[in-house]
C-alpha cells in the first residue's frame, strides 16, 4: 500500500472526525449579538479570499518540486489547508444556524437579558462586570461571559438590588446585582 493512503499514527483521528471547537448543547439556540456576527463573517471572509488562497498557492508551488513525502512546504501545507476548512464548515455552520440579537432593542431594561451588562457583588464583597454573548463570542479577558454559563443563567431576567443564588462547586453562593446596562 502507498505511504500516501496510511496515517503515521493509527490510533490518531482522522481531521473529520474532530469534533467542534465549542459543540452547542442540544436543543439550545445560537444566539449572537452583532458585533459577534460580524467579526465571525468577518474571519469567515479573510480565509475563503486571503488565507486559503496563500495556502492553496504554497502547496501548488510545493507539490511541483517533486517527491511530496519529505517536502515540509507540502506537508506543513496540506495539514494548514485541511485546519482551514474545518474551520470554514465550522464558521459556516455556526452563522448559518445563529440568531442574532441586539441587545439595544431590549424594551425591558430593568432585567438581565441576552446582551446586558451586568455589575454583581459576591459574598465577599468583591464587584464583577459581565456581559452576557452567545458561546462563540466568550472572551474572559473582556468579561464577556455565554448566556449558557452558571453566572449568566443565575443571572437572568433578575433585577437591579436582586439576590440570586449561583451553583459553584464549592455549593451555593449568593450574588447581588449591583447594575445592569444595556449598550446604546
Amino acid at each position: 500500500m502507498s505511504k500516501a493512503f496510511t496515517r503515521e499514527n493509527d490510533d490518531a483521528p482522522e481531521d473529520d472526525e474532530l469534533d467542534d471547537p465549542a459543540p452547542l448543547p442540544k436543543g439550545l439556540k445560537n444566539y449572537m449579538t452583532p458585533p459577534g456576527f460580524q467579526k465571525m463573517q468577518g474571519e469567515l471572509r479573510h480565509l475563503l479570499r486571503v488565507e486559503r488562497p496563500k495556502v492553496v498557492e504554497v502547496v501548488s508551488w510545493a507539490a511541483g518540486n517533486g517527491d511530496r513525502s519529505e517536502n515540509g512546504d507540502y506537508l506543513y501545507g496540506k495539514k494548514r489547508l485541511r485546519e482551514i476548512d474545518r474551520r470554514i464548515r465550522f464558521l459556516n455552520k455556526r452563522l448559518e444556524s445563529a440568531t442574532v440579537v441586539n441587545p439595544q432593542d431590549q424594551k425591558n431594561r430593568e432585567q438581565v437579558f441576552f446582551g446586558a451588562t451586568v455589575t454583581y457583588a459576591r459574598d465577599d464583597g468583591a464587584e464583577n462586570t459581565v456581559t452576557i454573548v452567545g458561546v462563540d463570542e466568550v472572551d474572559s479577558d473582556q468579561g464577556h461571559i455565554s448566556w449558557i454559563s452558571p453566572v449568566a443563567r443565575a443571572l437572568l431576567k433578575a433585577r437591579e438590588g436582586d439576590v440570586v443564588e449561583l451553583r459553584t462547586p464549592a455549593g451555593l453562593e449568593r450574588i447581588e446585582v449591583v447594575g445592569i446596562r444595556y449598550a446604546d
